[in-house]
């Protein structure tokens, strides 16, 4: 299972390839404002001093923040940030960006609403598909929730596993493409989650995941759609309640 986004955003930890390095520090430039939508960026010669790298690896970078959506290049007028309705937001590395800038409650909203969209169906899909072996895994996976010794980190990282693992055992691969969407999510309740999570907290968390496999083990579509859906709306009622404060 990956750890790309929630790894990045609790880490910290940046890229090391040039190309990869200003792709993010020009992608996070657009979404934070410095180069606001409908700007033409600076010319190649500027960016490429700005950043040390070659012509060569800017034009490879800005090529990758076009298939993004972010860019498009103009001839004789230049390259020019595109309206923000043009981004990939199922892209991990536009996710990560807007999460560098802050939590915004919109945001997280809208990544509720098309949570709800996806999962519990795919829950759904798991109760006609999971094999005995999946089933054993979500319980595992459930159970693993519950650790006293969990430190928030490792909390998010045990959810992510659980959440990806219901997208796997719906055996539909859109499902499983969706990743980084729910990664974004899970991001978001991390960030704005207490420091330190109760252990009773924990085991209720635990608790609420079962639910989902037991009604996967029972091969029963709707309750499993239902038992996902609760789940979502309690982590989105648990950001308005820490966003109200």
């Amino acid at each position: 299972m990956g750890r790309g986004l929630l790894d990045t955003v609790i880490s910290g930890r940046k890229s090391r390839t040039s190309h990869a390095q200003v792709v993010d520090e020009l992608g996070r430039a657009i979404i934070t404002g410095e180069f606001p939508v409908g700007t033409t960026l600076p010319g190649d010669q500027d960016l490429a001093q700005r950043f040390k790298v070659s012509r060569t690896v800017l034009r490879e970078a800005m090529k990758t923040l076009a298939a993004k959506g972010m860019i498009v290049p103009r001839a004789r007028i230049g390259t020019r940030v595109t309206p923000k309705s043009n981004w990939n937001l199922f892209d991990s590395d536009v996710l990560t960006w807007h999460f560098h800038i802050g939590v915004d409650p919109e945001f997280l909203e809208h990544l509720s609403q098309i949570r709800m969209a996806f999962e519990p169906y795919a829950a759904s899909l798991a109760a006609g598909q999971a094999s005995e072996a999946d089933i054993a895994e979500l319980y595992a996976l459930a159970d693993a929730m519950a650790d006293s010794n969990h430190t928030p980190e490792t909390m998010a990282f045990a959810d992510l596993k659980f959440h990806l693992a219901i997208a796997e055992a719906s055996r539909n691969p859109f499902m499983r493409n969706v990743g980084s969407l729910i990664e974004a999510a899970l991001v978001g309740i991390f960030k704005l989650s207490s420091p330190a999570a109760s252990e009773k907290r924990m085991v209720e968390v635990a608790a609420t995941h079962r639910r989902i496999v037991d009604a996967i083990a029972e091969h029963d579509p709707a309750a499993a759609a239902e038992a996902m859906r609760q789940v979502i709306v309690t982590g989105r009622d648990r950001i308005r309640a820490n966003l109200a404060k």
